[in-house]
């Protein structure tokens, strides 16, 4: 859909730069999507590898991301970036079968369409959205999922930030093993 060199603003790997690569196609269907033009695969050209690899400038952390990059078998293009002696992270809800060579899963499972089990073995990065209060006990079910070396993440949901920061702080005090994710690139106005 497109590629753009920028700064990861979510997650464990928050505020480094980073060369983004946003796969088209997803049919999870988050109401609170805020890329939704990336769902329908059919309105983005084509892009062969050679293509996608020659763009890739600034930094050697390359993002994939989505829509859903798993709907697409991604071993061709991480091992083509991998070889250019370049670090891979996945940004997926984990909900298509596992494909490609990767430094960094972060799963943000979705409950429209749960993860493969699978793919909670191989999470480094566990990241809820908290849209209202019952995201917090999903989060709670998930995390039950992963290993222990997986990290934790909530994210509030960027429209309802001030609605829900009481209560994400609030859980995340409580529960001391999960940390805040907050989307640095929209406080900062970039992409």
């Amino acid at each position: 859909m497109e590629a753009f060199y920028s700064i990861q603003g979510e997650g464990f790997h928050s505020g480094k730069p980073a060369y983004f690569i946003r796969i088209g196609g997803c049919d999870v269907g988050c109401h609170w999507c805020d890329v939704k033009e990336s769902w329908d695969y059919g309105k983005h050209q084509i892009v062969s590898v050679d293509d996608i690899i020659s763009k890739i400038t600034g930094t050697n952390l390359v993002i994939i991301t989505g829509g859903e990059p798993l709907m697409w078998d991604m071993t061709t293009l991480t091992k083509r970036i991998k070889k250019n002696k370049m670090v891979v992270h996945l940004e997926t809800s984990g909900a298509y079968n596992f494909s490609g060579n990767w430094d960094w899963v972060c799963l943000s499972p979705k409950k429209q369409k749960l993860p493969k089990k699978e793919i909670y073995k191989i999470a480094d990065e566990l990241k809820i959205i908290i849209y209202n209060k019952h995201d917090l006990e999903f989060a709670l079910d998930e995390s039950k999922k992963v290993t222990e070396k997986c990290k934790l993440f909530l994210q509030p949901e960027w429209d309802r930030f001030e609605k829900n920061k009481s209560l994400i702080f609030d859980f995340i005090k409580e529960n001391p093993n999960w940390n805040l994710s907050l989307q640095l690139h929209k406080f900062m106005g970039i992409d």
